[in-house]
């Protein structure tokens, strides 16, 4: 039995410490997934919360041959999805203060390139937000989170057919929103 299977069988047997060890081996995947999914840090961390409350309450739901983080994954879309439709009527924003796209080198930018990364940031994640449920799960899984298709496949229950065919729409249409804004950075 691997560390991981151990922390679980103690998990279900009502060690919180356990849990706990989980909880810090898995929330920042579980955190990023969730800020591709709404877009917002403060909610990301909201919701990051809800899922692992969720995951203490329902971890005897949780089947030995099935792998914890794909498990945990299947809470945080679910999480995700009841917030977005719950928000639905709401105009869509993202936080534009917490960087989402890692920086291409490890250099210090000048303040015109980080005022440029903070708006393709925006722009990526209104253009996220514009995005149905379906194609914004798979972008973020497999750009966003580099899941494999077998796993997000095991996360959504979605077949790899269509996982490949929402992802193809997703970048498809992210090109389409984000474009303009290549166009009007590159007259600058």
């Amino acid at each position: 039995m691997d560390s991981s299977e151990e922390l679980i069988a103690s998990a279900r047997s009502g060690d919180d410490d356990a849990f706990r060890l989980l909880f810090e081996q898995h929330h920042r995947f579980i955190l990023r997934f969730l800020y591709g999914m709404v877009g917002e840090h403060d909610l990301a961390e909201e919701l990051t919360q809800e899922c692992f409350a969720r995951a203490f309450r329902s971890l005897k739901t949780l089947r030995n041959e099935a792998k914890f983080s794909t498990w945990l994954c299947g809470i945080a879309k679910n999480v995700a999805y009841n917030c977005l439709r719950s928000r639905r009527r709401e105009v869509y924003t993202s936080s534009v203060s917490e960087p989402s796209i890692e920086e291409i080198s490890g250099h210090n930018l000048s303040p015109d390139s980080q005022m440029l990364n903070a708006e393709l940031r925006s722009v990526i994640h209104t253009a996220l937000g514009k995005l149905d449920e379906d194609k914004r799960l798979v972008f973020t899984l497999k750009v966003l989170q580099q899941q494999s298709y077998a796993e997000i496949a095991a996360a959504t229950g979605f077949s790899i057919p269509k996982l490949k065919t929402d992802l193809h729409r997703a970048k498809d249409e992210m090109r389409r929103l984000i474009r303009p804004y290549l166009e009007t950075s590159d007259e600058m």
